[in-house]
């Protein structure tokens, strides 16, 4: 299902883990078009950086001195927080933006950070944008760099910001500082993502570096999103992970677990069944 939502960013406070478990628009605020930007005398510019805003509720903006390289590949409703299978061509960049739909009445909008249980009145929003980088980029969310990709495909969930809180992904070109780019395959290329698949859930430790952690679950073929929160401890570190839990929608493995226990079958070393539909989440110290 398509859905189209006007650009703001007011929204109700989300809480607890589950909401991380789980971005608004279909042209962008700024409106940018589809190819790269040109200059005066018609030659294309290079890639230079894009900035992605939003808050929990959308209001995507697109700024950046090549924010003219960005163009939308649509909204659709994201239910169970299961992941949209966006078509991405082999030489552009895709990057998906999850956040909640935005307030439909003025009282809603007003209900500022009051909080409300889970599971939501609606299912979560993915926005898709496609960008022609150069051939290799680094991502960086809230200022830390998280990822460093050629082409291939980034994921942000801002389903867990408070009401006034506004996320940014930067994508700039890349000058090598992160170590090697991801491949642009998959680790684990051929599996249906529509089944569940047997993981061994990764020891997670508050403080990981986050190319350790997003490593770690990709070589249990899980995709990855990530989010950012605040928090005390080492800013650009993660804070915890959490892996979907097959057959239980609302349902993901904490780690680390809080404060040190965890389910039976969901603590780090246990096997437990992931549903591939859904992305594992890398929370983000900001």
């Amino acid at each position: 299902m398509r859905v189209h939502l006007p650009c703001t960013s007011n929204s109700s406070r989300l809480v607890g883990a589950a909401a991380l478990v789980a971005t608004l628009l279909t042209t962008g605020c700024d409106g940018a078009p589809a190819t790269a930007e040109a200059a005066s005398d018609g030659t294309v510019t290079e890639f230079s950086d894009v900035l992605f805003t939003l808050g929990s509720h959308g209001g995507v903006r697109i700024g950046g001195e090549s924010r003219a390289a960005v163009r939308s590949v649509g909204a659709f409703t994201s239910a169970e927080g299961r992941a949209h299978p966006f078509t991405r061509p082999d030489d552009q960049l895709l990057v998906v933006l999850r956040h909640w739909p935005a307030p439909h009445t003025p009282e809603r909008a007003s209900r500022g950070r009051v909080s409300r249980p889970w599971p939501p009145e609606e299912p979560s929003v993915e926005s898709g944008f496609l960008v022609d980088t150069a051939d290799r980029v680094r991502a960086d969310l809230d200022g830390h760099p998280v990822d460093q990709l050629r082409r291939g495909t980034i994921r942000i969930d801002v389903t867990g910001a408070d009401a006034d809180d506004l996320v940014r992904l930067t994508l700039s070109v890349s000058r090598g500082t992160t170590g090697p780019a991801r491949p642009d395959a998959p680790a684990c290329e051929g599996l249906d993502r529509r089944t569940s698949h047997r993981v061994v859930l990764p020891t997670v430790e508050p403080g990981t570096p986050v190319r350790d952690a997003a490593e770690a679950l990709r070589k249990q073929c899980l995709d990855v999103q990530y989010a950012s929160l605040p928090d005390n401890g080492p800013s650009g570190t993660v804070r915890r992970v959490l892996v979907p839990i097959a057959g239980q929608p609302l349902t993901a493995a904490v780690l680390p677990p809080p404060d040190g226990t965890a389910p039976q079958g969901h603590a780090p070393g246990d096997r437990a069944s992931t549903d591939l539909s859904r992305p594992a989440t890398v929370v983000v110290a900001r």
